[in-house]
């Protein structure tokens, strides 16, 4: 009998407990509510400020989801209080150092990838669309986050760095002042005119749009004589920002272009020769 009355006394006790924190629980929830929905309005709200007096889309992509990340954090400290954990909420801050010694250890990777992210969205080493060379993988910068970077590569592939191992490992930028240079090479017979086929290349590279001129002109010169003909290399450069030009197809017009001008100059282009010898005899003896 002393049973069922211990019972029934735990249980109208938990229930008038349950009604009092009842309202301050769901004032709570509406509070943690209200503070994601304004969390998500403030960051898109920075996002929109910050593009117009910043000229890095990357580091304000970064920024705005700092933002967002301060603010839940905000939010759940909010909700502890109100729901009468405050000192829960007190525990978290005060014991923030061990917390973050054990957390840090325990999640050191997350914990490094966040602050390369802002080492990297400081320093801006990249920008979105620059393309980039990291651990052997190359392609077009998309996006950072707090974890990693977002890379395309040219055959189409989504390649998600993490941020720690782009800070450990060099990092390559072809695109970062806006200029990329190409060659290619042309085979010449030993008895062609170089003088005469290097004013060729360079008046044939000058009427193709897309290749820079002036400071930034194209080199054109001899790199190896073999007795079965000449190899001129061919350089130039191009602009990685004007979105009317292709890296790929700029190259494909440049040597069709040089190669019908040298045939049509009567320039003998005569392919590799390679010399085999065979040596007769008795390989048993």
């Amino acid at each position: 009998m002393n049973f069922w009355k211990d019972l029934r006394q735990t249980l109208l006790e938990y229930y008038e407990l349950f009604v009092d924190v009842l309202p301050r629980l769901v004032l709570a929830t509406l509070v943690l509510i209200l503070v994601l929905f304004l969390a998500g309005r403030f960051k898109r709200a920075l996002h929109t400020r910050l593009g117009r007096t910043m000229d890095d889309p990357l580091l304000v992509n970064f920024l705005s989801q700092i933002l967002k990340v301060c603010m839940i954090i905000f939010g759940l400290l909010l909700f502890l209080s109100i729901v009468g954990l405050s000192g829960a909420a007190s525990g978290l801050l005060a014991g923030a150092g061990v917390g973050a010694f054990i957390i840090g250890f325990a999640f050191k990777d997350i914990g490094e990838n966040f602050l390369a992210g802002i080492i990297m969205a400081l320093d801006r080493p990249f920008r979105i669309g620059d393309v980039v060379e990291i651990g052997g993988k190359t392609g077009k910068i998309i996006g950072l986050t707090l974890r990693d970077t977002h890379l395309k590569t040219f055959d189409g592939k989504d390649v998600y760095i993490p941020n720690g191992m782009i800070v450990r490992n060099p990092i390559v930028n072809q695109t970062i002042d806006g200029y990329l240079r190409q060659d290619f090479s042309v085979r010449l017979a030993t008895d062609s005119d170089i003088e005469k086929a290097i004013q060729i290349v360079r008046d044939t590279l000058r009427g193709i749009p897309g290749v820079l001129g002036d400071d930034r002109a194209p080199n054109i010169f001899i790199s190896e004589y073999h007795p079965s003909g000449m190899t001129l290399v061919v350089q130039y450069w191009f602009n990685t920002n004007d979105p009317t030009v292709s890296g790929l197809t700029l190259k494909t017009e440049a040597i069709r272009h040089v190669v019908a001008a040298l045939r049509a100059a009567a320039f003998h282009l005569p392919a590799d020769v390679r010399e085999v010898k065979v040596v007769e005899g008795n390989l048993g003896a």
